[in-house]
This record gives structure tokens, sequence and C-alpha cells, in this order.
């Protein structure tokens, strides 16, 4: 072989190793589980209530805010309280969650979210600076969480 074929196979090489870790460390490297067994949400006139949560799935990283997601269940009823006494939250964005994390549906919940199927408030504003913790709850129960960015870094 030439050593024009060495040099275009050393780049290919290096570019598809380079590309199978950038890939890891994206989707899989930082993520680690959460367990929680309540979810803090701040109602409207500011009080904190724990909102207590089963069947509870969550994943979260150090190196970004905006890597929190989870999937749970409520009480009927503790999904109306907090509906009812919630923040709604206008701007609600699900974001994508790593193919691996298959209980959480972006793209569901957003439609979900848009046609009224799933109401979203605003669970816990400043979670991080400039991010807050939104959640999706349904009337049966079923609850999604994530944080998302609330524009006061603009």
């Amino acid at each position: 072989m030439t050593s024009g074929r060495w040099l275009a196979i050393t780049i290919i090489v290096i570019t598809a190793v380079f590309g199978a870790f950038l890939w890891y460390f994206q989707t899989r490297a930082y993520y680690e589980p959460v367990a929680l067994s309540a979810l803090p949400v701040t109602l409207a006139d500011g009080t904190v209530i724990p909102l207590d949560v089963t069947d509870f799935h969550g994943i979260d990283a150090e190196t970004s805010p905006l890597r929190f997601r989870a999937c749970f269940s409520v009480a009927p009823e503790s999904a109306a309280r907090v509906l009812a006494g919630g923040r709604p939250a206008e701007d609600a964005a699900p974001l994508i969650a790593p193919g691996w994390f298959d209980c959480y549906d972006a793209f569901a919940l957003g439609a979900d979210i848009e046609t009224g199927a799933a109401q979203a408030i605003r669970a816990t504003p400043e979670i991080a600076r400039g991010v807050d913790r939104i959640i999706a709850l349904y009337p049966d129960g079923r609850g999604f969480a994530w944080h998302q960015l609330n524009g006061t870094l603009e």
C-alpha cells in the first residue's frame, strides 16, 4: 500500500474512534440514576409542598442542570391538588432524553401538553441559575419531569 492509503485509513479510523467516544460521552457517560420519593412543588401562592411519587425512574448529571428527566406516578388526588394550585408552565417544551431512558418520550409528552391531555406546571423555579423544574401530569396520575431554561439569562 502506498503512504496515501495508509494516511486515509488512519484518518478514517481516528474519526470513527472519536465518533464512538463522542456518542458515549453524550448519551451514557455522565448520567446517573436518581431516587426520589417526593418532588417539591411550589404552588402559585409560594407554598412548597412535597408531591409524593411512586414508581419513580429518574436520571441526572452533574455536568448540566438540563439533563434531569423523570417518570413517576402520583395519586390522582395529589395530581389534582397540584394542578389546581400550581403555576402553569405556558412555555413547557419537554427536552429529549437519551434513547436508553425509555419511559420518557418527549415528542408524545409535548403533543399531549399541546392538546391538553397533560398539564404542565412550573414545579420549582430557579432550581439552578436560569433553570426551572417542569412537571407534566396526566389525570390518571402519570407524571414526567424535566429541567428547562426559563429565559432569565438572556
